[in-house]
Order: structure tokens, then C-alpha cells, then sequence
């Protein structure tokens, strides 16, 4: 597995195998990578010739007040699993290679980012977009990785791509999850032993939600209602938000909605925790 620190590194791999005529997969990441990243790159490598993986914290989608210096990190580790599931190369630059000087031009995003994760973190998207726009030119893969923890970012993505014509699939990955339902995510570290105990009832929360709307209830305010009482019987948490939205539009639900986003997140004293199921309408 190669280790690329340099864009000139990154391209120069890239090069070779687009000239051997190969497929490449991408799977972008922060780094401090768990069973959620590997299930990305195991799906990469089951669908393309060469896996390319990232491992970037991005300062730009961290607002003021959130976790950019103690976002967890270690790079040995990520590395040694990321060749493990099946990676080919490593491309893990400082920030001060993927952002040289002062920027020339600025990506703000437009649309589905006034909802769920965006309402609450003014410019988080337009710092996913910006690195995102960077990396997908630099690693020109036919095919790019997301879990759908972030079902928002998600849908967000696939607009971006959609909107500039990048030449590329978007390839959602489903969610993995600990054995009792908790959502894999690197902030689970900042958990304490009764917030832990805790967390897995905001999958539960939703879980009940959707048994709603399976059983014909589409009114929307009803089961964000029901996502908002469970999490308060049953956690100490603080609600960030509770939405029940069309997918991937993130807008109020209608009529000729195909698909629908159940989708919460809450904070407890050092984690902030998001969980979404999205749900095909009977139509």
C-alpha cells in the first residue's frame, strides 16, 4: 500500500492506473477509522481495480465552537487497517497542502443544508464541498464512498456532483452498528459509561417512528413528536433536532415523495450523536 502525503505523491498513482485502464474507488475520511469506514473501503475494493482512501481533517466544516483540535486521531492505526481491508493507497495530506494561501474562489451550498445538521452548523457544507470538490479531481474515481450515518451529507454530495457534472458514481454504504444498535461513529469515545448506557435508545427513538409510519401514519409533526418524547423518557441528552423529511430533497414531505428521512440528533456533555432510517413510501 502506498502512503501519500503530497498531491504530486496522490496523481502521480493516479496517472499509472488510469493508463493501465483501471477503475478507482474513493473513500473519503477524517481518519480514527472503526468498522463504518472499513465497510466502505471492503465495498470499494469488492467494486473497483484500485481503493484510494483519505484521511484528511478538514478544518474548514468545523465551525468555532466544535471539536477540531480534539477530534481523535491516529494515523499509525488508520493506516495499518485501512491496507487490511483491502486499500491501495493512503493519501493523507496537512492542511497546509490541501489549502495553499488565500482561497480564490469559495463553494457555498445552496440547497438541503437548511435542515437537520446544517440549521445548527452554519458553513459545515460549504467546507465538505470545498474539500471534497479538491479531492474528487485529485483522485478522478469512477466511484465514491458514504455511509448513510450522514444521510444528510449524503444527499448534499450527490447535488454537488450532480450540479458540476463530476464523472463519478456516488455510492451510499449502509450503516454500521454495534451490537446493541448504537451507530459506529469515532465520537463515541467522548461517552461516559451512563451516556453510553444511554445512546442507543436514539436508534430506538426512530426505530419506533418508523413502525408508526409503516403502520400509515405520514403526518410529519406527529413523528418527530414521537422521536422527541422517547429520547426525553429515555435519555439525559439534549435534542438538537428531530425531522422527518422527503429524501434525498430534504424538504417537508408531499405527495409525490418517494422516499422519506427519519433522522435525529442529540448531545450529551462531550458527544454529539446524529441517526437517520429512511423509508420508501407506498405509493
Amino acid at each position: 500500500m502506498i502512503k501519500a502525503e503530497k498531491i504530486a505523491e496522490l496523481t502521480a498513482a493516479i496517472r499509472k492506473w488510469k493508463e493501465e485502464g483501471k477503475s478507482i474507488g474513493f473513500v473519503p475520511t477524517m481518519g480514527f477509522l472503526h468498522e463504518g469506514h472499513l465497510s466502505l473501503i471492503k465495498k470499494a475494493k469488492s467494486e473497483n481495480d484500485a481503493v484510494v482512501v483519505s484521511i484528511f481533517v478538514n478544518p474548514l466544516q468545523f465551525g468555532p465552537n466544535e471539536d477540531f483540535e480534539a477530534y481523535p486521531r491516529s494515523m499509525e492505526r488508520d493506516l495499518a487497517v485501512s491496507e487490511d481491508a483491502g486499500a491501495d493507497l493512503v493519501f493523507a495530506p496537512d492542511a497546509g497542502e490541501m489549502y495553499k494561501g488565500k482561497p480564490a474562489a469559495a463553494i457555498t451550498v445552496t440547497n438541503r443544508v437548511d435542515v437537520l445538521c446544517g440549521k445548527s452548523r452554519p458553513g459545515h457544507f460549504d467546507g465538505v464541498a470545498a474539500v471534497l470538490t479538491k479531492l474528487f479531481h485529485l483522485t478522478q474515481p469512477d466511484r465514491a464512498y458514504f455511509g448513510m450515518k450522514d444521510a444528510q451529507q449524503v444527499a448534499v454530495v450527490k447535488g454537488l456532483v450532480d450540479e458540476f457534472y463530476f464523472p463519478l458514481e456516488i455510492v451510499p454504504v449502509e450503516t454500521v452498528r454495534e451490537s446493541d444498535g448504537l451507530a459506529k461513529s469515532s465520537r463515541n469515545v467522548y461517552l461516559t459509561e451512563q451516556e453510553r448506557a444511554e445512546a442507543p435508545h436514539l436508534q430506538k427513538a426512530l426505530q419506533k417512528a418508523a413502525e408508526m409510519a409503516e403502520a400509515g401514519e405520514w403526518d410529519a409533526a406527529k413523528l418527530e413528536n414521537q422521536i422527541k418524547d422517547y429520547l426525553n423518557t429515555h435519555t439525559t441528552a439534549e435534542i438538537d433536532y428531530a425531522e422527518v423529511l422527503s429524501y434525498p430533497e430534504l424538504a417537508p414531505p408531499a405527495e409525490e415523495s418517494k422516499e422519506i428521512i427519519l433522522a435525529a440528533a442529540i448531545k450529551f456533555s462531550k458527544a454529539r450523536l446524529i441517526d437517520n432510517i429512511t423509508l420508501k413510501l407506498k405509493l
